[in-house]
């Protein structure tokens, strides 16, 4: 066995910088002869818009999984006739819209461009940033602009599928009935300590009866023998070098992080012309009308015109006037890049900056991470030759800088390793004799593992667990004799009887609904409260104690209560909103049904075969 190296990482550093584009990966490198997929109607269906759909796909799903999914298993789930069906249904309906003469103007379109935050800076919708964004997306300005002019379109489509749709408000009456109709109850506990004698012991007879009858549990789950190798950044970070140079570099990349001037938070109206915003702070200053009022005069709210916290040169003209406000105060009107405004300054943030110094250990250590996992990706290939090769999890222990170990696992072990998703992800589905492979941990780590054995299912011996079963026996008695407690005492109460005069603690329970929770009650509590009649009395068992319950009250919800409308109304529109999908569902597939179609096989492999 060749001798294991300590790796020489000297005096290096590599930062990485993602950029995140609107398209994610995957999506280039088809022809450019080639842009279609495909038709629906009079409409094409783009290669870039089959792309966007399926890499959107993926991107879910892997964040669901908390890792990056391949494309063989997205194709496994189905994803990508997911994203197909997706675009020809988006295609289909705006050939209907077309068909039907929907459409909207620039200014509905640029309208929908300003509130797309992607293309805001810090003054409000940025075109520098819009072309910037598009160029990185691979779309040209118009085509995103025809995407957004049919987005709209089809919005319109929906509107009058499913306008008019009445509230199904018989069905509201009934179901705010059901949730808001209440109980009184008046209930006690009943435990050990009511118990008159104690609950012998469990004899040799009742351990083995006990036992024979419940095998379950004292019964190992499956577990699996697994010989694994690891290495995560945590394990090599302090012996990453990271020179002084490195984060005086990466200090003064991200200076606006740590050195920030004072700032302001700023809401910015702006006016079509300079004598409408004139009027409006005229107004202002005379008292006519308040800041709120001339939002709400235009329709907005204020959080569609707040800047957030603004620097002075960011606010341009208005920043010096802006700057000497006081808070509250509204001035203007200046000029800005979307025309003539009014600004309130809503307060003022201090300059804050840290020092190098006070920020080195933070982006020290960050860089040294970042070198970790730079290291381990650059050492996955040979560690992979060396798998290809026949190395066993000790030769690559021996002969690289990962980690060895074992580990009896079951799907209950979470500690170590196992803590990792991955790891128990690859240890619940290897098999006897598989080829190891290397995978990735969530925090930019390796590791590889192969099966030993597995264990099967294992009824322990009652000699090893007689202490368990003895408990279980126990306990189990003990309830029991609780529960005969509290229904003898149970035979006792009326209607009318104080709970406490059978020494009881007795607690009031007023205007319960089927969703209150009442601490120190069994998850069926509420739904025996509700199956009880006026004066009934039952016997709840709440694991270790009884509840003795008697229902007091039934009360039907007042529905002219504010808080009762309001209930009712929301599930009255939830139900609408419910029954408009439907239709419109049902709407898009009889245009689905009546649309043309006609989809190049060959072009969307080829679009596929990109992602692999």
């Amino acid at each position: 066995m060749a001798e294991k190296k300590k790796p020489r990482y000297g005096a290096w550093v590599v930062v990485g910088i993602v950029l995140v584009g609107l398209a994610g990966f995957g999506t280039g490198g088809l022809s450019g002869n080639i842009r279609s997929i495909g038709t629906v109607g009079e409409k094409d269906v783009s290669v870039a818009s089959y792309q966007r759909a399926l890499n959107g796909q993926i991107r879910s799903l892997s964040a669901q999984f908390g890792q990056q999914i391949s494309f063989q298993q997205a194709q496994a789930f189905g994803l990508d006739q997911v994203a197909l069906n997706q675009v020809v249904l988006l295609r289909t309906l705006d050939n209907e819209a077309s068909e039907l003469g929907v459409s909207v103007g620039d200014e509905r379109v640029f309208e929908r461009l300003q509130a797309i935050p992607s293309f805001q800076g810090a003054s409000g919708f940025n075109r520098e940033t819009y072309r910037l964004a598009l160029q990185q997306s691979g779309q040209s300005e118009a085509e995103f602009e025809a995407g957004i002019r049919e987005e709209t379109a089809r919005t319109l489509l929906q509107g009058s599928v499913i306008s008019g749709i009445p509230a199904p408000d018989a069905y509201a009456d009934a179901l705010v009935q059901y949730i808001s109709e209440t109980r009184s109850i008046t209930w006690a506990v009943v435990d050990a300590d009511d118990l008159t004698a104690p609950v012998p012991g469990a004899t040799p007879a009742a351990q083995q009866e006990y036992y024979d009858a419940n095998p379950a549990e004292f019964t190992l789950p499956e577990s699996r023998d697994i010989t694994y190798v690891w290495l995560t950044p945590n394990m090599i970070i302090d012996d990453m070098v990271v020179p002084d140079e490195a984060v005086e570099r990466l200090y003064n990349q991200r200076i606006t992080e740590f050195v920030q001037p004072e700032r302001r938070l700023v809401e910015r109206l702006v006016y079509l012309d300079e004598t409408k915003a004139e009027e409006a702070i005229g107004r202002v200053n005379a008292g006519e009308a308040t800041f709120e009022e001339l939002v709400a005069e235009r329709g907005l709210a204020l959080t569609d015109i707040d800047l957030g916290d603004v620097s002075q040169d960011d606010l341009r003209g208005a920043g010096e006037a802006v700057f000497a406000a006081q808070t509250g105060d509204v001035v203007g009107p200046f000029n800005s890049p979307l025309g003539p405004a009014l600004f309130r300054m809503n307060a003022v943030l201090a300059a804050q900056e840290t020092t190098l110094d006070e920020a080195s250990t933070n982006l020290r250590d960050e860089l040294a991470a970042e070198a970790a996992r730079e290291y381990i990706n650059d050492s996955a290939d040979p560690i992979i030759d060396l798998l290809a090769g026949g190395a066993t999890m000790a030769d690559l222990a021996d002969r690289t800088d990962m980690q060895l170990g074992t580990i009896n696992w079951t799907p209950e072990n979470a500690e170590g390793i196992a803590a990792y998703e991955a790891f128990r992800r690859e240890a619940a589905s290897v098999q006897e004799g598989q080829f190891a492979e290397i995978f990735d941990l969530a925090d930019g780590g390796i590791s590889a593992l192969t099966l030993d054995g597995i264990v099967p299912p294992t009824l322990q011996p009652l000699d090893d667990v007689r202490d368990a079963v003895s408990a279980a026996w126990q306990a189990q008695a003990q309830q029991e004799a609780i529960i005969a407690k509290a229904e003898e005492i149970a035979t006792d109460v009326l209607p009318l009887t104080g709970l406490d005069t059978l020494g009881l603690d007795p607690l009031v329970e007023e205007n319960m609904t089927r969703r209150t929770f009442i601490e120190g009650t069994p998850p069926s509590f509420n739904e025996d409260v509700f199956a009880m009649a006026v004066g009934d009395v039952r016997v709840v068992d709440a694991e270790n104690r009884a509840i003795i319950l008697r229902l007091d009250n039934i009360a039907a919800p007042d529905l002219t209560d504010p808080s009762v409308i309001a209930q009712r109304d929301a599930l009255a529109e939830s139900a609408r909103a419910g029954i408009s999908q439907d239709i419109f569902d049902a709407y898009a597939t009889s245009v689905q049904q009546r649309t043309e179609q006609s989809l190049n096989q060959q072009t969307i492999n080829a679009v596929n075969a990109q992602f692999q």
